[in-house]
């Protein structure tokens, strides 16, 4: 599935960013890499540009380019991987400086 087809609200995670090399170059620079994490905020009355959630910031792209970027919906499945949740759903326990990270984090909290 392509961002252009997305509904507002969706968090997907990028799979590919795919057109010319300097197009490309200029989403990837923007923070489009594949791996990260989007959410379709907004689109615009005419239906262009759409506003993305993308590592806490926003960034508005044309639909055009959005069709170039190839996105998974992200499901309950993916919440599994997170280091926390794997933890403590009774998965593979964290090495040592992991979980010694998470419990400053949280103690900081």
């Amino acid at each position: 599935m392509t961002l252009d087809s997305a509904h507002i609200g969706e968090h997907l995670r990028i799979q590919q960013v795919a057109g010319e090399r300097a197009f490309r170059r200029r989403l990837l620079e923007l923070g489009l890499v594949p791996g990260t994490r989007v959410e379709l905020k907004r689109i615009a009355p005419l239906g262009d540009p759409v506003e993305l959630l993308v590592r806490g910031c926003s960034l508005s792209i044309r639909r055009a380019e959005a069709r170039f970027i190839h996105v998974s919906r992200e499901g309950a499945s993916d919440v599994s991987r997170r280091p926390v949740a794997a933890c403590c759903a009774g998965g593979d326990a964290l090495p040592p400086e992991e979980s010694l990270q998470l419990e400053e984090e949280g103690s900081a909290a």
